[in-house]
C-alpha cells in the first residue's frame, strides 16, 4: 500500500482540493476494513471526502506487474 498526494494543477487556488491516493497490489474486497479506517483517520483530521479532499483508490488485484499500469 502506498498513499499518494497529488496536487490538482491548473485549477484556481480557491477551488482546488487535495487528492489523496491509495495504491495497493491486493484486491479491493480484501481491504474493505483498511479503506474504512483510512477514511475515518482523515475524517478525524477534518478532511471530508467530497468536501475538502478527494480520494482515489487503485488496486492491482494481486498482480504486482500491474502496479505501473494502475498508477497511470
Amino acid at each position: 500500500m502506498a498513499p499518494v498526494a497529488v496536487p490538482l494543477g491548473g485549477r484556481a487556488q480557491h477551488t482546488a482540493v487535495p487528492v489523496i491516493g491509495l495504491l495497493d497490489a491486493r484486491f479491493a474486497v480484501e481491504r474493505t476494513s483498511m479503506v474504512a479506517a483510512f477514511r475515518r483517520g482523515f475524517g478525524e483530521e477534518e478532511y471530508v471526502e467530497g468536501q475538502n479532499v478527494a480520494m482515489e483508490f487503485r488496486w492491482a488485484d494481486g498482480q504486482y506487474d500491474r502496479l505501473p499500469e494502475v498508477i497511470e
